[in-house]
């Protein structure tokens, strides 16, 4: 029925979209989809025009009786198929969409999206399972604190939990760890750059020869954030990489592709530990390409060092003189240097 519908009927074949007169809701939006008695739900839009819409269900009695209506779109078809909601619209454009059950987090979700925009969540591409650098098997070390961890199933890996002093993926060659790649979803980003936690992170991770960052979403996401100021977001990100200029933070379209992209890099990174150390004896022993002397490591590299060898070692103060002499056994190098050196 269209037009002078009965709107608290439950017959009708339209999709209603209504103003929340919730006033502390952060969704602005009711729909309700005419499938059985009815389903309701609290949304940000009302259409998935640029981005999929989460979806909070509200049981039917939350459809207000006096409904303040935006927009009623007649429908050529709503039909479940699974744990999706197939809507076709009776209208030439933005035609069709889809209301999806899944779980994300930890609990279930309802997200409500368009062909365009499931396009842009997961790329029209078939990821490549080739092996990196040509590894038969690279063992990657991941944090027993990581929550959720990638699995890397369709790649050639050994997985190992245990923990890592900094990071959520690592490589280890020769006993210690030579790359580590920390995983954020956009919103830990966002919160951890807020809260200055990224900037100790990034510290940590800046003692190891190599480390990244992952995001798990594109760059210009940041901009469609709504609990925190974009900008703040951006000015943040642009500061850390600065004062961190070997530590890259990329981001990747979703989940999938960051896995692969952590996949690939700790390989690059494994096999450059290798390779690493016959450059630098071509070089000479002790100095850096192009005749300088290498820098002496500082108490944060040697901490680093311990907690990945697994030596007892405190997180701040003056490093004891057994750590730095087992530093030295394995490096044949000088103790570190800083303000809270061994004396």
């Amino acid at each position: 029925m269209r037009g002078g519908a009965d709107r608290g009927h439950t017959d009708v074949v339209e999709l209603l979209i209504a103003r929340n007169p919730d006033p502390d809701s952060r969704l602005p939006y009711l729909l309700r989809l005419p499938l059985g008695s009815g389903l309701v739900f609290a949304t940000k839009d009302t259409w998935p025009r640029t981005s999929g819409l989460y979806c909070h269900p509200l049981p039917l009695e939350s459809w207000p009786a006096d409904a303040d209506i935006v927009e009623e779109v007649g429908l050529e078809a709503c039909t479940r198929r699974g744990a999706a909601i197939d809507v076709v619209a009776d209208r030439g454009r933005e035609n069709r969409s889809q209301i999806v059950f899944t779980r994300a987090r930890g609990r279930e979700m309802v997200f409500w999206q368009s062909p365009r925009t499931r396009k842009q969540a997961r790329p029209d591409v078939t990821l490549p399972t080739a092996r990196a650098a040509g590894l038969a098997d690279l063992e990657i070390v991941v944090d027993a604190h990581e929550r959720y961890p990638y699995r890397f199933s369709t790649q050639q890996v050994s997985l190992v939990r245990r923990g890592l002093p900094c990071g959520d993926y690592a490589v280890v060659a020769g006993g210690r760890t030579v790359a580590a790649v920390e995983r954020k979803s956009l919103a830990d980003l966002a919160s951890s750059l807020t809260s200055g936690r990224l900037r100790y992170a990034l510290g940590e991770l800046a003692a190891l020869p190599r480390a990244a960052v992952v995001v798990e979403e594109g760059y210009a996401k940041v901009f469609a954030l709504e609990h925190v100021r974009p900008a703040q977001v951006a000015d943040g990100l642009a500061e850390l990489q600065v004062r961190f200029p070997t530590i890259p933070v990329v981001f990747c379209e979703n989940r999938k592709t960051a896995e692969e992209w952590t996949y690939r890099w700790l390989a690059a990174a494994w096999t450059w530990a290798g390779e690493e150390g016959s450059a630098v004896a071509r070089v000479g022993e002790g100095q850096a390409p192009g005749g300088l002397e290498a820098p002496e490591p500082s108490s944060r590299e040697v901490r680093a060092w311990a907690l990945a060898q697994g030596l007892p070692v405190s997180d701040r103060g003056r490093l004891r003189p057994e750590i730095v002499a087992a530093w030295r056994a394995a490096h044949g190098g000088a103790g570190p240097s800083g303000p809270d050196q061994v004396q």
